[in-house]
């Protein structure tokens, strides 16, 4: 186990097992119920908090929306919720019955858990503008239900999975105001990822207590700086969700204001969400390795960020990551174009690995360096690449992948 104090805020927290189980009080299960033809492959996952939670969301941008979303939005309206259902292999997006099998989908976790329709997340992943049947799911659902338990994060998370190699599963435990609390997610996403949000699906737990509307605060604020710092390919999906239940069990005092326990609430979810982020990037559709892109003295946070994802969005930057190829050139062209106002003439880069760290790049001038020690660097299967703009005191970090010849053949039959 990994642990870490932040002095500022006095918060201890610890890596543990368990997932989107790890909290009190949630059980989650995963099983195949036959809308994958893979029968080794699970495409249903259940999430089910022993009592109602408090609840939120963030979604896709993209103005294309699944149906599933447009149910969960209507059921969050609240700010509460009991139970997630998903299912892999199908996206349930552009489909004329769509919204009709999403709440039917709400409508079987009722039947069979008992849980009202109304306290229920749905969400689908996969294939865009095939028809779905909930057929297969319903007659999996006892099953499935049986089979819910302190144990099924894993089970959970591999049911979400479409075109993911790495499973995706973190949880950890911390302190607000003298009890023991836990806060765990699970994750799918590998292609189709770009800011903001990505084809993405995230569920994580809690059993701390928080009012809705300041889970609701925390959420949106956290993603500007983890899901939406993510790219693998330029492309925005229908169906991104990241939902997180606080349902309370671990007995602290409510959060109903932005105090000290707030600040370590938001401490806890960062460690989590910037975690899974880290895991999808690296497994990024055909990718062999992760880029950190890391950007100091910016003028302002936002300079940062926007750098940050200029560089990791680009096309050639990852090829040249693929390539082991120390093309720092590419980096100040991504800067140049990101339309932020740095002084390129002030700008650093360096690269670095587990195998060292390289200047290779001083006050926008190329610096004498070691090509052998830098393709040795960027061998390693993870990479950082590091900006100092010089400019001030902002910072940010985005994490992408590689790109690679695999990316192409995966997407030329991804129907297939």
């Amino acid at each position: 186990m990994q642990a870490w104090f932040c002095k500022k805020e006095r918060i201890q927290m610890k890596y543990i097992s368990g997932g989107v189980c790890a909290a009190t009080g949630f059980k989650a299960a995963g099983i195949h119920c036959g809308i994958r033809k893979n029968k080794e492959k699970k495409d249903l996952a259940l999430i089910v908090s022993d009592v109602k939670a408090a609840s939120a969301a963030v979604y896709t941008q993209n103005l294309v929306k699944g149906a599933p979303i447009k149910v969960t939005k209507k059921n969050l309206e609240n700010g509460m919720a009991q139970a997630v259902i998903c299912n892999s292999g199908n996206a349930n997006t552009c489909n004329a019955d769509g919204i009709q099998i999403a709440e039917k989908m709400c409508a079987l976790t009722e039947q069979f858990t008992g849980i009202s329709a109304g306290d229920v997340i749905v969400a689908s992943t996969g294939v865009i503008g095939q028809p779905l049947s909930t057929d297969p799911m319903e007659k999996a659902m006892p099953d499935l239900v049986k089979l819910l338990s302190s144990d099924g994060s894993t089970d959970a998370a591999h049911a979400i999975m479409t075109t993911d190699i790495a499973l995706k599963e973190i949880a950890l435990e911390f302190e607000l105001g003298g009890k023991t609390c836990h806060i765990g997610g699970i994750a799918k996403g590998s292609g189709m990822i770009h800011p903001n949000m990505a084809t993405m699906l995230v569920f994580v737990t809690t059993d701390a207590s928080i009012s809705p509307a300041l889970l609701q605060q925390a959420l949106s604020d956290d993603v500007c700086d983890s899901f939406n710092m993510i790219s693998v390919d330029g492309d925005t999906s229908t169906n991104d969700m990241l939902c997180i239940m606080a349902n309370g069990m671990a007995g602290n005092d409510e959060i109903t204001e932005k105090n000290d326990e707030y600040i370590k609430f938001t401490k806890a979810l960062a460690a989590v969400t910037k975690k899974l982020c880290r895991a999808i990037a690296k497994d990024g559709e055909g990718a062999t390795k992760l880029i950190e892109c890391i950007v100091t003295t910016a003028p302002d946070k936002e300079c940062a960020r926007v750098v940050a994802k200029s560089v990791i969005c680009s096309s050639l930057v990852k090829a040249a990551m693929f390539g082991a190829d120390a093309n720092w050139g590419r980096v100040l062209c991504a800067i140049g174009y990101s339309g932020q106002a740095v002084d390129v003439d002030k700008t650093d880069v360096y690269f670095a690995s587990c195998k060292g760290e390289i200047a290779v790049c001083k006050d926008g001038a190329g610096v004498p360096f070691d090509e052998d020690k830098a393709k040795e660097i960027l061998l390693q299967d993870e990479i950082q690449i590091y900006i100092c703009l010089n400019m001030g005191r902002g910072v940010a970090t985005a994490w992408g992948c590689d790109l690679t010849y695999d990316y192409v053949k995966i997407n030329g039959d991804y129907r297939t």
